[in-house]
């Protein structure tokens, strides 16, 4: 592990990528020296195909000059830029670095369009078309990888149009979210519900909460042992919003339906992470997406 970490690598590619200009440098020049004695007819003796000779003309003082002066510029160039190992260059020019002043500058140009909106209430803000524009174009490009295009997520990334919130869908929440991200932890409750077949039964006893098809005998049993889960998700099982715990009520699976789904949840845990965005975007860019993620679950509001 240490080779990754100690300067032999730089050393090491600095070397190999000089040696290699150089190199070529050397060849031009021994070939140019060499001269390959010739017959009288200016050829190398060699014939192809009968009568294809090869003649031994010298190289063309245009075609030499032009390999020098790529070699010139490649020596310029990793002086200037980086290329030899941990060597940043004259100019101490980086991809993050002109990723970033790219970034300012894109933000610094779109300020007088978000600046409109700055003072703008949620509500008013989602019945805005150009704010919803602009939104829908900031969640196409943060949140659509995970959460989809249309925004009704699929397994493991919340539906973000349907009302059912894990943390809650008031637009301070959603700003929240988005600019802190989150991070969902349920720990292997197996160890605390019993055995296997408590597992089973406890799983059972969770489809009925909302009602979905389950063995009706191995519910009630297992509705003692839901103790070990009431802690977040309530005895009733309808959730904390405060600790991000589901709602086991409502009929929506994020990690999947059925038996063995939940049965491989309680055994195994979950941990789901939502990065933050505050690196990314402006609290302003923020105000914008927070509306349009907020105006998908409320469109009655709107009207």
């Amino acid at each position: 592990m240490s080779d990754f970490i100690n300067n032999f690598w730089s050393v090491y590619v600095a070397a190999i990528t000089l040696i290699g200009i150089l190199g070529c440098l050397l060849l031009l020049i021994v070939v140019a020296r060499k001269k390959v004695v010739s017959s009288g007819d200016n050829t190398t003796g060699h014939v192809w195909d009968g009568d294809l000779r090869e003649l031994n003309n010298p190289m063309p003082k245009w075609w030499m000059g032009l390999f020098v002066i790529t070699v010139v510029f490649g020596l310029a160039y990793l002086a200037a830029y980086p290329g030899l190992g941990a060597f940043n260059g004259k100019l101490d020019w980086s991809q993050t670095g002109a990723y970033e002043k790219e970034m300012a500058k894109a933000k610094a140009d779109l300020e007088p369009l978000y600046a409109k909106f700055t003072s703008m209430p949620t509500e008013e803000m989602a019945k805005d078309p150009q704010a919803m524009a602009v939104g829908e174009r900031l969640f196409m490009n943060n949140c659509a990888q995970c959460h989809g295009s249309d925004a009704r997520g699929s397994k493991s990334f919340p539906n973000l149009a349907d009302g059912d919130w894990l943390h809650g869908g008031t637009p301070d929440k959603i700003k929240e979210t988005i600019t802190n991200g989150r991070i969902g932890i349920m720990p292997p409750m197996a160890a605390a519900v019993g055995t296997a077949e408590d597992v089973r039964n406890v799983a059972n006893y969770v489809l009925s909460l909302s009602g979905s098809p389950h063995d009706a005998v191995k519910a009630s049993l297992g509705k003692s042992k839901f103790v070990a889960c009431a802690a977040c998700h309530g005895m009733d099982g309808k959730g904390n919003q405060a600790m991000g715990a589901p709602n086991l009520t409502d009929d929506v699976w994020l990690h999947g339906w059925g038996e063995q789904a939940i049965m491989n949840i309680v055994n195994n845990g979950k941990h789901n992470e939502m990065p933050a965005q505050k690196e990314k975007l402006t609290e302003a860019q923020i105000a914008v997406l927070a509306s349009y993620v907020w105006s998908l679950s409320n469109t009655q509001t709107q009207k």
